[in-house]
């Protein structure tokens, strides 16, 4: 099971990438309110180094963030997000060219206008859920598609509010099946979705926990699984560390935890030690004999 994917390619405007080993999503919040304070880089410069030393780090895809959805926070105008991640979009894509650059936005109207600054891929965690026009606008502009689980608006979505379930992993799974199928629908080709369980979003860390131990439920929907752990609630909770500075054991273990069920794409803020870690574990994991 492990294996699956291993040869598959995530397509995306402009380019691809071969899920043949672990990929590393490195994160860069325009926002002045992430919930981790070393995320933020509201400047152009201050977003292009950071985006620099990810790069360096081995993040093979920078994901921009204009709109932040820590608990409590307050929705962002459209306008506003655009002022905040199009120049960071545009100064990314002239100075790394091939590198594949992510928008995390649930606007399509900003999804829109970043497609067009040369971003590849649309990181939506809402799932299609909070814009109609979305699944239309990523399809014509052939642009990869995160597809993340999340209940809610953006202001209570990483809260406990919508963290009710009969099963969560059923019901997850159920939700991100029908988020594809809009997509597909519109014309999103299915070699352009990633599927995310959304950890924390909407879930309690036991939810949290039963997903990660289960992303093959998720697998079994054909696409290929990313997860965004990185210094979270539920791993400060699980390591009893309660601020998020503390927390980057923490997501290294959730991450390896994740490989082993079968992702292969993983949004973190601290490219270099995870990398480096889910590269042990994938050459560990290449030598367990297949079973059947």
């Amino acid at each position: 099971m492990y294996d699956a994917l291993r040869a598959r390619i995530w397509n995306f405007a402009r380019g691809g990438l071969a899920l043949d080993e672990p990929r590393l999503m490195g994160i860069v919040n325009v926002t002045p309110d992430s919930f981790y304070a070393g995320s933020r880089h509201a400047a152009v410069d201050a977003a292009l180094n950071h985006a620099e030393k990810l790069i360096g780090d081995g993040a093979d895809i920078l994901d921009i963030g204009g709109e932040s959805t820590r608990p409590g926070a307050q929705p962002v105008e459209a306008g506003d997000e655009l002022a905040r991640v199009l120049p960071v979009v545009r100064a990314i894509v002239q100075r790394w060219p091939d590198l594949p650059v992510s928008v995390d936005t649930v606007k399509a109207e900003v999804a829109e206008a970043v497609l067009d600054a040369g971003a590849a891929i649309i990181n939506d965690v809402s799932a299609f859920r909070l814009d109609a026009r979305m699944p239309r606008v990523c399809a014509a502009a052939g642009a990869g598609v995160v597809l993340m689980h999340s209940r809610g608006t953006v202001q209570d979505m990483a809260s406990y509010t919508q963290a009710q379930y009969s099963d969560v992993v059923a019901d997850v799974v159920e939700e991100l099946d029908r988020a594809a199928t809009l997509g597909l629908e519109a014309g999103v080709s299915a070699e352009h979705i990633v599927l995310d369980p959304g950890l924390g979003f909407a879930k309690r860390t036991d939810h949290s926990i039963a997903l990660l131990a289960q992303l093959q439920r998720i697998r079994e929907l054909g696409y290929p699984v990313l997860v965004g752990p990185s210094r979270k609630r539920f791993v400060g909770e699980l390591s009893g560390t309660s601020a998020p500075e503390d927390r980057l054991e923490g997501t290294i273990g959730a991450c390896v935890a994740a490989l082993w069920q079968g992702a292969r794409i993983f949004r973190v803020h601290d490219v270099l030690p995870v990398r480096r870690a889910l590269l042990i574990a994938d050459t560990i994991l290449r030598e367990v004999p297949c079973q059947d």
